[in-house]
């Protein structure tokens, strides 16, 4: 495999391309996991830890991406982005997500809570699969051992796209699972909480 990265040639260079590719190893890893746990999750194989599991792969991808939009720009040597063939076709992922999320997939969202706070809608199922398109380009990128374009590219749709979208995402998830476990019937909880003090 080819290694984009010159090698160093000075000790604070050295150390800058040292934490790029170190940098670029978690990141794949990162994305690798993601696009994992949310192919489980579509298979429907496992329905009641659809949203848990979720919530944790975005959580887990989000770190990813803020460690990428907290430092400087990258930026690639060349100066178009290297074609890296056909994207992964993502739509199968979408659809089986749809209708696993059927009821609640569907959500209230603004435009730009900044610049636009615009009501509109979003799609949990949308969300996840843009952001498993994202790191599925850039993992195309790393596999072929341009590592710097592969963090310019998370780290550009991050800023652009997926960031936002999977920020949006975890704050569903979250707030489904926050009604599911305390929306319960008030009697019910305290006789568990009951029980479970006086074994």
């Amino acid at each position: 495999m080819p290694d984009e990265l010159p090698e160093p040639t000075g000790s604070d260079q050295s150390d800058h391309l040292s934490d790029l590719r170190a940098l670029a190893a978690d990141s794949a890893e990162e994305a690798r996991t993601y696009l994992a746990t949310v192919t489980d999750i579509a298979s429907g194989a496992n329905p009641a830890a659809a949203l848990p599991l979720g919530l944790l792969a975005l959580s887990q991808v989000l770190v990813m991406g803020a460690r990428l939009g907290a430092i400087e720009d990258i930026v690639p040597e060349d100066r178009f982005e290297v074609d890296p063939g056909p994207d992964v076709e993502l739509d199968p992922l979408r659809e089986n997500l749809s209708n696993l999320l059927h009821g609640i997939d569907d959500y209230a969202d603004v435009v730009d809570p900044v610049t636009e706070p615009a009501l509109t809608t979003g799609s949990l199922s949308n969300d996840l699969t843009v952001v498993a398109s994202a790191l599925a380009h850039g993992l195309r990128h790393h596999d072929e051992g341009r590592v710097l374009e592969a963090l310019w590219w998370w780290q550009f749709s991050y800023l652009s796209d997926w960031g936002e979208r999977a920020a949006s995402a975890l704050r569903v998830l979250q707030a489904l699972l926050a009604h599911i476990r305390l929306d319960a019937d008030a009697d019910a909880v305290a006789e568990a909480e009951f029980d479970a003090l006086h074994p």
